[in-house]
């Protein structure tokens, strides 16, 4: 069992799967509010570690959606300075255990890091709202 500091953008329907999950193989979950959190770069960036800077990006948000952020085209620097200023593009969620952190739910990858218990529940990750014009409701509604 893990004590997991789980930040979300509250409402998001696949956080709150995840969050069941991880409950349900026994883990502790502390949910914090992804945006209201005061990050700062160096600590924003211990969540994503050494993967691609393409891979820090919530696809879903409305401002890569829109073409107006091009993940591909980021430096890390430029990246996390989008990020402070508009927390709706960080990947979902953001898990610390311990000292270690992670972006994002791979279920395979969460197993072998704390262990998940049961079936696979399918994509938990991609946001059913990617390929819709229907956004999640604000937090707070």
């Amino acid at each position: 069992m893990a004590d997991v500091v789980f930040f979300e953008k509250p409402g998001c329907r696949n956080n709150t799967k995840q969050k069941a999950w991880l409950s349900a193989s026994g883990h502790r979950v502390e949910a914090r509010n992804l945006l209201a959190e005061h990050w700062k770069a160096e600590d924003l960036a211990a969540y994503f570690g050494d993967r691609p800077v393409t891979e820090w990006f919530n696809k879903a948000a409305p401002a890569v959606k829109a073409g107006t952020v091009d993940p591909a085209a980021m430096t890390a620097e430029a990246a996390l300075a989008l990020m402070l200023a508009d927390p709706l593009l960080i990947r979902r969620p953001l898990m610390r255990v311990g000292p270690e952190r992670r972006a994002g739910f791979d279920p395979a990858a969460v197993r072998a890091w704390i262990g998940l218990t049961g079936e696979d529940q399918g994509d938990m990750e991609t946001c059913p709202s990617l390929h819709t014009t229907r956004r999640c409701p604000e937090p707070g509604r």
